[in-house]
């Protein structure tokens, strides 16, 4: 081979490589921190300390400063994003996603998605919350296993899968939080500082390295067990589908009645736009009428979400039953919804046992200021029954009620509630679940359940 022509293709073939290479590597991913300055970042909100040592982003908090953030300078949609931290104990900290700062927006301050850093006791590391906006839209509580996969005082590694509608995360490798939702596209990723109230607390540290981002073919992990906080109405993700959920309302009357019917309300229920509402369209000669499914359930984990109007009440009521010695009443136990604050019935009953999320007459619910959606915003609450009688009610992300059917306890306050003369109260093995209309306008959406196989 002559040798001009031989140099020729040494350089077409260095060429090539060298463009292959480009192409894997920006489809591998980027570093979003070169290991040396802060270029391409920079800090919003706060003054707290940022500063780079040995490779790593070291953020220090400063006493009387709010959340601070550095935040991207670019803004990023579909990603995968990958990092180490360590935390000091006593501090909080968080990765933003998806985050913006606006003007219009209380004065600039970064809101959006977090993934929780959280070394306390309650081990939340892992968790999506809201930031200046929603507040939790994913406590582990959903998912209580994945509450042991943090190790304080050692470096942690973390997943941040945002694709389409699936926000995901990952703690050294062990699934954490799963929220479906569409409120933002897209935005910053940001690492936070969190404010401290005592001088004590100044001066603790966060640290990030191996800042990594792919935006490119990404391929997000299998779908897994993991419990699915989904924000999109009346819709179920593929994780759902995968763990057993299906849709309880469709958007029609289909699978509903009156209690002691064969017929749907019409009258008093209307279905419009993805929104099952009662108290809208009530003729002047109308009678209040509950909605029961048509179909019975013996273990079951029931998600819903509702809204209430000023004074409004209402409920969900479970393991109902239709007897005819008490026709014109269909039994069971109910999740109670209330405006607690102008419903009379939230200061009835027996240390506020009839007010929001309470199992009605019988168990108040735990009070929690973070976990009350004002009137007109919706709520997303859960009812879960496992097959060993024990039962949860869920409301904006808390458990607020656990108790089981059946123990001593149980009849003890049957006893000394107004269920008290009808024999084996909420004992059903089998029941509807019932959308009660208390003659007040409720909204409904997003009904969804999974049964769980009962114990013989």
């Amino acid at each position: 081979m002559p040798i001009m022509k031989y140099y020729f293709s040494i350089f077409c073939l260095l060429i090539t490589s060298t463009t292959v290479l480009r192409a894997q590597s920006k489809a591998d991913g980027i570093n979003l921190f070169n290991g040396k300055d802060l270029k391409g970042w920079k800090v919003l909100n706060g003054k707290a300390k940022y500063e780079v040592k040995n490779g790593e982003i070291v953020g220090t908090t400063v006493h009387g400063e709010p959340n601070s953030f550095l935040v991207t300078e670019e803004v990023y949609g579909d990603f995968i994003l990958s990092l180490e931290f360590k935390i000091d104990s006593g501090t909080n900290s968080g990765i933003q996603f998806r985050s913006e700062s606006k003007a219009e927006y209380q004065n600039g301050r970064v809101h959006g998605y977090q993934m929780e850093i959280d070394p306390s006791a309650r081990a939340w590391t892992g968790g999506i919350y809201d930031e200046a906006r929603r507040l939790w839209l994913y406590p582990l509580e959903y998912n209580p296993a994945a509450k042991k996969a943090f190790k304080q005082g050692e470096w942690n590694t973390v997943r941040i899968e945002c694709i389409g509608n699936a926000l995901r995360t990952f703690i050294n490798g062990v699934p954490s939080a799963h929220v479906i939702d569409d409120m933002t596209p897209k935005g910053f990723i940001a690492l936070q500082v969190h404010s401290v109230s005592k001088p004590e607390d100044a001066g603790k540290q966060v640290r990030f390295k191996n800042i990594r981002l792919q935006t490119q073919n990404l391929k997000a992990n299998p779908t897994d067990a993991t419990f699915v906080a989904n924000l999109v109405p009346n819709t179920l993700s593929e994780q759902e589908k995968k763990n057993g959920y299906t849709l309880l309302w469709d958007g029609t009357s289909k699978g509903w009645r009156a209690p002691y019917s064969d017929k749907f309300p019409d009258q008093i229920w209307e279905t419009k736009d993805g929104v099952l509402s009662v108290g809208k369209s009530q003729s002047a000669d109308a009678k209040h009428s509950d909605i029961i499914t048509e179909k019975e359930f013996a273990a079951f984990d029931l998600q819903f979400e509702f809204k209430l109007t000023e004074g409004a009440n209402s409920g969900v009521k479970y393991f109902v039953e239709e007897n005819e010695k008490f026709k014109g009443s269909a039994i069971g136990l109910e999740y109670q919804i209330l405006d607690d604050t102008k419903h009379p019935d939230a200061r009835q009953g027996a240390v506020g046992n009839r007010r929001q999320a309470s199992l009605y007459d019988l168990i108040p619910a735990v009070q929690n200021s973070r976990g009350q959606h004002k009137i007109g915003e919706w709520n997303w609450g859960r009812i879960v029954v496992y097959p060993d009688n024990r039962v949860e009610h869920w409301l904006n992300g808390y458990k607020v009620v656990e108790y089981q059917r059946g123990t001593p306890i149980y009849d003890a306050l049957v006893a000394r509630s107004k269920y008290a003369e009808y024999e084996n109260f909420g004992m059903a093995k089998r029941g509807h679940i019932l959308l009660q209309d208390h003659g007040d306008q409720v909204s409904f959406r997003s009904l969804k359940i999974k049964e769980f196989t009962p114990i013989p």
